[in-house]
């Protein structure tokens, strides 16, 4: 079955079925993360290791997530969506229950490589499978919804594995997403109509270079802080990783059935989304990183008080993107997209201004609030527009390839940002650590207005109100959108 026959099939699974399993694993994968960033004390004090053992924890998922999205996209273009996200979902469910049990920093570190790899099949998917099953009127509302979930899960992470910490135990970090995996599995199997990209072969060299370049850079980024860029081994990481991106584009102008073609790049609209994506979560994961140690150690709150004080910012998603998705429908994405983006940059720029040894948080609020409206407004747009740059039966490649340049951006704003901030300033003092937090949050709001920028490369949509349906082309690839 050919996507281009799923919505009619998928409309017997219900739009609305389809929108709360795909949102809720989304969810799931997103939330990840950053989940355990609050939790490192107590899993240093239970299992032991090392500093560099405790970010391992963090990184492995963010490697093996980011190396295999494309993979895993493609894998589902090729054996079936639906079949491929449930052997993610699965994956990912009996890794998060090895990781709480965890009898040690290793086994730990190797569980959570493992709920990486999951992620990395099942987060592509949701959005192939969410607009398979809606019509092509309702998207920019249902991706708002989408949008909405996950942009909630990736900044209120620190929150929820702060206050799981504080009052139950680490190991609930993990536990939380079993039940729910068991619950979406039969849902997923019952509810959503299988679809399928192109068909073509599995583009496997394009496979491992995709993979082996995302490595050596996410590799590279993420250690760097840690080791030192001038490190061996980080420089080998970074300039293999390069170079074998570069054979990847090369590969991808060239091959008949790449993996990411990138013809894809010469639409204004494809380019420019992901180029803004990119920016985005670069300043933005930058950002909530130093933010809630900020919070934490130097304003003096505990987890679970300082997730409730961003929750202006990281809240906001909730409220705003659903109607940011049906201002998308009626105006197009790319207004709304760049306005997000300029003003999550104002309030990164207000926060850079404001922040003291012992500001109040009364002063912060306004910031927190107009990143939030920022952030909101993005989300739903950008995945309407991401979706709609492409042909339907590409669908499943725009989604991973999207998710990867998310991912890489998440780790490079954290590289970067934390090279910044150690440079300028430290943990040795209150005082230190806001003169390394002022410029790294300048260094935010600068890329992410850039990124908005980027968003206004993105074509106007020419006539207000159509709607582009999956038979036919999409605006990116007609020759007035590039």
């Amino acid at each position: 079955m050919s996507q281009q026959t799923a919505p009619a099939t998928a409309r017997r699974g219900g739009a609305i079925w389809a929108l709360v399993i795909t949102s809720v694993a989304g969810f799931m994968a997103s939330l990840d993360n950053l989940v355990v960033t609050t939790a490192l004390p107590s899993i240093r004090e239970d299992l032991g290791g090392a500093l560099d053992d405790l970010e391992w924890t963090v990184s492995a998922y963010t490697l093996t997530f980011a190396v295999l999205l494309m993979f895993g996209a493609a894998l589902g273009d090729r054996f079936g969506r639906r079949r491929l996200f449930l052997a993610g979902l699965t994956v990912f469910t009996g890794a998060s229950a090895a990781a709480a049990m965890a009898p040690g920093i290793d086994s730990l570190i190797a569980a959570r490589a493992v709920q990486g790899a999951g992620a990395a099949v099942m987060m592509p998917l949701t959005l192939t499978l969410l607009t398979a099953a809606v019509p092509a009127a309702k998207r920019g509302m249902v991706y708002g919804i989408w949008g909405a979930v996950n942009g909630l899960a990736v900044a209120s992470g620190p929150l929820i594995g702060g206050s799981l910490t504080e009052h139950v135990s680490w190991h609930w970090i993990f536990w939380l997403n079993v039940p729910v995996g068991l619950a979406l599995l039969p849902l997923a199997r019952l509810r959503l109509a299988e679809s399928h990209g192109t068909g073509a072969p599995l583009d496997i060299p394009g496979t491992l270079l995709a993979s082996g370049g995302l490595f050596g850079i996410v590799y590279g980024l993420v250690r760097g802080p840690a080791d030192g860029w001038t490190d061996a081994v980080v420089l080998t990481g970074l300039l293999a990783g390069g170079a074998l991106l570069v054979a990847f584009v090369v590969h991808g102008s060239r091959a008949r059935n790449a993996m990411l073609p990138m013809r894809l790049f010469r639409s204004r609209a494809f380019a420019g989304i992901n180029a803004a994506s990119l920016l985005m979560f670069l300043g933005m994961f930058g950002s909530i990183f130093l933010l809630s140690q900020y919070m934490q150690g130097v304003l003096g709150y505990s987890p679970t008080e300082a997730g409730l004080r961003m929750l202006p910012w990281t809240g906001m998603p909730m409220l705003v993107a659903p109607v940011a998705g049906m201002l998308s429908d009626r105006i197009g994405g790319r207004p709304v997209v760049a306005a997000g983006l300029f003003l999550q940059a104002v309030g990164l720029g207000y926060l850079a201004s404001v922040v003291t040894a012992d500001v109040s948080y009364a002063a912060q609020l306004p910031g927190l609030i107009v990143s939030g409206i920022g952030m909101a407004l993005y989300f739903a747009p950008a995945a309407n527009l991401v979706m709609s740059s492409v042909r339907s039966s590409e669908q499943g490649i725009a989604s991973g390839a999207n998710n990867a340049l998310r991912e890489v951006g998440g780790a490079l704003g954290i590289a970067i940002m934390s090279s910044i901030f150690s440079a300028q300033g430290g943990y040795e003092s209150a005082q230190s650590f806001v003169d390394g937090l002022r410029p790294a949050l300048v260094t935010g709001a600068a890329t992410v207005a850039l990124g908005g920028l980027a968003a206004l490369l993105i074509p106007a949509r020419r006539t207000p109100g159509r709607i582009v349906t999956s038979a036919e082309p999409a605006p990116a690839l007609e020759a007035g959108a590039r």
